[in-house]
């Protein structure tokens, strides 16, 4: 588990996560796979999460890839706020 610093990824299709997750391994980054939390409102019950340091590079791998998300999500006082980061 990552912690408090790191950002969630929500997606529709459990397909899109695994996609995500092989992706985002095959590039070194640090994920976590979990549950999704139920304050998030997505297609699939699984999420990634990885350190807020390698937000620029998977929002990159995302777009190049084409990966289909709900949405990047940051863990606050009341739940969770959705972020956008730039490729």
């Amino acid at each position: 588990m990552l912690g408090e610093h790191e950002y969630l990824i929500a997606f529709d299709s459990t397909q899109q996560a695994l996609r995500a997750e092989m992706l985002l391994e095959y590039a070194d980054i640090e994920i976590d796979i979990r549950p999704t939390p139920k304050e998030i409102t997505a297609g699939c019950a699984l999420t990634i999460g990885f350190p807020k340091s390698d937000a620029q590079q998977v929002a990159s791998i995302i777009v190049e890839e084409q990966v289909e998300i709900r949405g990047i999500f940051e863990a606050a006082d009341d739940g969770y706020i959705q972020i956008e980061l730039a490729p």
